[in-house]
């Protein structure tokens, strides 16, 4: 009798054990493959809008490049990598990339980071999900004077601002419009905030153009910020 609860006993903690360790697989295999995913879709976003903006580049100047049947068409005078102002807007570029609009690029060398940045007007947790997003309030367009706030999730598998925390004062952000402009920041600040800190969003950069990145800390209690300005 007692021979066989203890065989019953081993036979549960078995079975309990063999449910753990396929959970844990099936969790790790998830997560492995959503970030294949996620870099492989993303890496198919830029090089489309990089490839497009290279196209506008190459117009003679005066001329102007309708963007996949888009009603605005840009105006390519002053297109180049100074920073000047073109009459194009962010608000599309026919690039999708899951299901939004492609506003622009960033990239952080210093953690390989390499994404597309889309325009979420809603700030939707599914697009957050996919994508570094452009958050409202701030700055309507990107590499415009004041605040630009970009939001990314910490998947703590190296996507996207995972490994925000290893970002230093002096590291270069490289932010790419839709106009073709490439502006490089610099990272002067990073700190840990509560959750229900939005201050960054709104903080006045006295007419320069400045990011705030803000993502979870690896435990999700609070949030990384990152502020960086253009030099």
């Amino acid at each position: 009798m007692v021979k066989n609860r203890y065989s019953k006993s081993l036979t549960i903690i078995l079975v309990i054990v063999i449910i753990a360790i396929v959970g844990l697989l099936i969790y790790f295999g998830i997560d492995v493959y959503r970030k294949y995913y996620i870099e492989r879709a993303a890496g198919d976003a830029v090089k489309e809008f990089e490839d497009q903006m290279n196209q506008i580049a190459s117009l003679p100047q005066g001329n102007a490049l309708d963007l996949n049947g888009l009603s605005d068409s840009i105006d390519v005078n002053g297109l180049g990598q100074d920073g000047s102002t073109t009459q194009a807007s962010n608000e599309g570029t026919g690039v999708k990339y899951m299901g939004y609009d492609v506003i622009g690029t960033i990239e952080i060398p210093a953690t390989d980071v390499k994404y597309p940045i889309v325009a979420d007007y809603e700030m939707s947790i599914n697009a957050m999900n996919v994508a570094i997003v452009k958050m409202y309030p701030g700055t309507i367009d990107l590499n415009e004077p004041g605040n630009t706030v970009l939001v990314g999730h910490n998947y703590r598998n190296g996507t996207f601002f995972s490994n925000n925390k290893r970002l230093e004062n002096g590291d270069k952000i490289y932010i790419t419009d839709n106009t073709g402009r490439k502006i490089t920041y610099e990272i002067y600040k990073k700190y840990e905030t509560s959750t229900s800190d939005s201050e960054y969003m709104t903080r006045d950069t006295n007419g320069k153009r400045e990011l705030s990145l803000s993502t979870c800390t690896d435990d999700t209690r609070k949030r990384l910020i990152i502020w960086a300005r253009e030099v």
